[in-house]
């Protein structure tokens, strides 16, 4: 069960990661990263950072080398915004959620048909929305 600091360790790290890949890192090999959330270790020394990497298996293999080399200089700005005893050495996992998701997507949309129209429709018949029985009520209503 994860407690409310390393909690808020986690976001801290997630917030310092994603705002240091996107305005500070310099290495062409990292682009298109979206960090998707950040685990921490209860004793607080390790944090695996869940990445999701936009891009064919080269680019996110070059992307991920990357991020294992700026390792250091990240958990350096961690460091500057957590205040812990152990700055967490900084782990980075390929995340294919979203990738997955995609694919689900896809599937379910070849294999469900497209929304059909109310038979109603079809027939040339046109329901009128603004009345319904509910609305109705006799003239001998107490």
């Amino acid at each position: 069960m994860s407690s409310r600091r390393t909690l808020k360790a986690a976001s801290a790290i997630r917030e310092v990661v994603s705002t240091a890949i996107l305005t500070e890192l310099r290495d062409p090999r990292i682009e298109n990263v979206t960090v998707t959330f950040v685990e921490v270790s209860g004793d607080m020394r390790w944090a695996k950072v869940h990445v999701s990497i936009m891009g064919d298996k080269k680019q996110q293999d070059l992307c991920m080398h990357g991020l294992q080399k700026s390792a250091g200089y990240l958990q350096k700005r961690v460091s500057n915004r957590i205040d812990t005893r152990y700055t967490p050495r900084l782990q980075f996992v390929l995340d294919e959620g979203i990738k997955n998701a995609f694919k689900v997507s896809e599937i379910l949309n070849d294999v469900l048909p497209e929304n059909e129209a109310p038979a109603n429709e079809e027939e040339g018949e046109l329901i009128d929305e603004s009345t319904t029985p509910q609305d109705e009520q006799p003239d001998n209503a107490f």
